[in-house]
This record gives C-alpha cells, structure tokens and sequence, in this order.
C-alpha cells in the first residue's frame, strides 16, 4: 500500500518536471529566434486543427504549416502550434528563425515580456504543484510511521 502513495507522486512529478523542461525550452526556442535578427516571408501551407476528448473537457489546438527560404537559399519548411486564429493557407506571414536552426522558427510577433509573464506563471504553478505532492507524501510518510503496523 505504501507503494502507491509514494510512486504515483513521484510520477506525477516527474510529469510535471517534464513539462517545465518542455516549456523553458520552447521559451529558450522562441527567445533565440527573435533575438536572431533574422526574418522571411513565409507561406502559410496548411492549417488544421486537432481535438483531444477527455471526461470533462475538450481541447482544440491550432497547427499552422509554414514554408520559407533563408537568407542562403535553403526551403525550410516547419509546423507551429496554437498560432494566430487570423492565418489561413496561403497567408503570407513574417517569420523569425536562427541560422543554426531554421526548422525552429516561429511565425508569433515578438513578445518579451508577454512570454516571460507567461513562462514565469506556468513554472510558479508547476512548482506549487510540485511542492504540495512533496508535502503530501512527506505528510505520509510522518502519519505511517506513527501507525502500528499490526493494526488493519
């Protein structure tokens, strides 16, 4: 029984873990292009929407297939997710890419401070989530020891 008070915890931090790393690397991505200095008009080739179903919820995410050539000729072309409502197939929209990296542009308008409020609000919540499951199982781990092992 113990088991499972303390593995699904530390899965779910992992989880979360996870998702932080995801997310300041994406915001790492993002700064990286904006910062490079470098922009193309891109086509916008496709764009689609997906749908996951849960219990109680429904979420739709917004992909947008982009196509360019960089400043030394190469097509690059790249998807990006949950882009602007306003961009449909044969848009011509500018992009922000880095020259290590093309294939990482994005097509959203540069916002600094935007995205750091974001970033910075998503991981706050993460951590607390993060924290109360450490709590949680440190509360556990004090109420079990004090029980008697004997008893039912």
């Amino acid at each position: 029984m113990d088991f499972f008070f303390y593995a699904v915890p530390l899965l779910m931090i992992a989880v979360l873990v996870g998702a932080a790393v995801k997310l300041v690397g994406r915001d790492r991505q993002l700064r990286a292009a904006w910062s490079s200095g470098l922009t193309a008009e891109a086509r916008c080739l496709r764009f689609y929407t997906t749908t996951r179903r849960s219990d109680d919820s429904t979420t739709t995410t917004r992909h947008h297939v982009f196509e360019f050539v960089t400043r030394d000729g190469r097509t690059v072309r790249f998807e990006e997710e949950n882009g602007p409502a306003t961009i449909l197939e044969g848009d011509v929209v500018p992009v922000h890419y880095t020259a290590e990296r093309p294939e990482q542009a994005t097509a959203r308008a540069p916002r600094g401070g935007v995205l750091t409020a974001q970033t910075t609000g998503t991981l706050v919540f993460l951590g607390v989530m993060v924290a109360f499951l450490v709590v949680f199982m440190g509360m556990y781990t004090s109420m079990s020891s004090g029980m008697d092992p004997m008893m039912p």
